[in-house]
């Protein structure tokens, strides 16, 4: 029986990866590795770009942390854009763009974490009955090359992540953070500065 349950899993990751490429607004720029098959729920009229050398894991069989969900990428309005640079690796998380997001190569992206451009519906204080009927603001989110983020952190909209820095696990992303530091929190701070060291 497990034999014949992996043969089936194979037979529809293959299906799903032969659907991907046969999508119009879904680029492969080279090898993409994927565990397990994702969740992708792109609008027609918008771009997912991943990179060589991918990975997109959705399985927790073989990683060190217990993922809750597949991973998710949900593009949802026209003429939004994901972008996945080189060789970075993405777990169980989750990227909900409706503008843009990129992250950049060799990126480390580690198990539930969730990368988002709005926030779906404004405020609507004193009116606060209509919020469910609302839009909120959108901007753009760029994690630059060499990025890690550690399991569970939020990248709130509007958000840049420098080069080589590091977030830890369970923190807010709510502002810029610089390249090469450590940084962390609800709300986030630097912990450490790691140029020249």
């Amino acid at each position: 029986m497990k034999i014949v349950n992996k043969i089936f899993s194979k037979i529809k990751l293959l299906f799903y990866l032969y659907k991907i490429n046969r999508s119009k607004n879904i680029y492969l720029r080279g090898k993409v590795i994927f565990n397990n098959i994702p969740l992708f729920d792109i609008h027609p009229e918008s771009k997912l770009i991943i990179g060589n050398n991918v990975t997109i894991n959705s399985e927790n069989k073989g990683y060190h942390l217990n993922m809750y969900g597949k991973c998710k990428i949900l593009i949802d309005r026209p003429g939004a854009k994901v972008e996945i640079g080189d060789n970075t690796r993405f777990h169980g998380s989750c990227i909900h763009a409706y503008k843009e997001i990129i992250i950049g190569k060799n990126c480390l992206i580690a198990a539930n974490c969730q990368i988002i451009d709005g926030n779906g519906h404004d405020l609507s204080f004193p009116d606060v009955e209509n919020s469910i009927n609302t839009q909120g603001p959108v901007n753009p989110v760029y994690i630059e090359d060499d990025v890690w983020l550690g399991t569970n952190v939020v990248v709130l909209p509007g958000v840049r992540i420098g080069k080589g820095s590091i977030i830890s696990a369970n923190s807010v992303v709510h502002k810029d953070i610089p390249p090469m530091v450590i940084a962390g929190g609800n709300p986030i701070v630097i912990i450490k500065d790691m140029k020249g060291v």
